[in-house]
């Protein structure tokens, strides 16, 4: 062998190893991520049974809260995730006949999500885009009408309360990890969820509200590599 080939052979070598060494998502790696999250729905609202005035409406108001991910590299491309966070606070504003009347009251939503995902690019790449199939189920607690819902539905009686219904959905994301070393990455994601509700009111009243949020998300993330639980 004349001294190029072994040179040649060396490079190969060195940069084989420096590959494996800088391997980022690779099999068997957990990955932690920390962000903010802005979950805005897109809402398609029903009509609050009677006897309330045809057309009586409602919108929900985005909110942004932190968020915390954690996945698990099934493979060098496939990998199971799961979104959690902090309660998410959304406002109930009035809408279609009640327009412009204000807010009717808040509700706070935990929605955590669990994902499974394809990464495009090889393990090492500095950008992997990737997508994901998942369940969402939202937790409705702590709902809270206000005098504004008092004086549309129930006029000179008791305060009005109401209740939303938890429900599953099915969630669609697409997002993508970009390397800054060997452990430390940014992640950004975007989530549509199909989800739909049914508002129980303390007047004996229900409205049905397609809430179809979508969700948008910037994170710093790390790499624990051969970390068991």
């Amino acid at each position: 062998m004349n001294k190029t080939s072994l040179k040649l052979l060396v490079l190969a070598a060195a940069m084989s190893v420096a590959a494996a060494a800088s391997a980022q998502q690779t099999a068997g790696t957990w990955l932690g991520t920390l962000g903010m999250n802005k979950i805005t729905p897109k809402v398609d609202s029903g009509d609050v049974s009677a006897p309330a005035l045809p057309g009586t409406k409602a919108d929900v108001e985005p909110d942004t809260k932190p968020r915390f991910a954690i996945a698990y590299m099934l493979t060098d491309n496939w990998s199971a995730e799961l979104d959690l966070g902090l309660p998410y606070k959304h406002d109930l504003i009035g809408d279609g006949a009640i327009k412009g009347t204000g807010k009717l009251g808040d509700s706070k939503v935990l929605p955590p999500t669990a994902f499974i995902q394809y990464r495009f690019m090889p393990a090492n790449a500095t950008l992997r885009p990737y997508v994901g199939v998942g369940l969402t189920y939202a937790m409705f607690i702590k709902e809270r009408g206000s005098g504004q819902l008092t004086s549309i539905l129930n006029t000179g009686g008791p305060g009005a309360t109401y209740k939303l219904d938890d429900k599953a959905g099915v969630s669609a994301q697409i997002g993508a990890t970009w390397r800054i070393d060997d452990n430390w990455f940014l992640d950004a994601t975007v989530i549509k969820t199909k989800l739909k509700t049914k508002v129980h009111f303390s007047t004996g009243q229900t409205q049905d509200v397609r809430l179809d949020p979508v969700a948008a998300s910037i994170s710093i993330g790390y790499n624990f590599k051969g970390l068991s639980f």
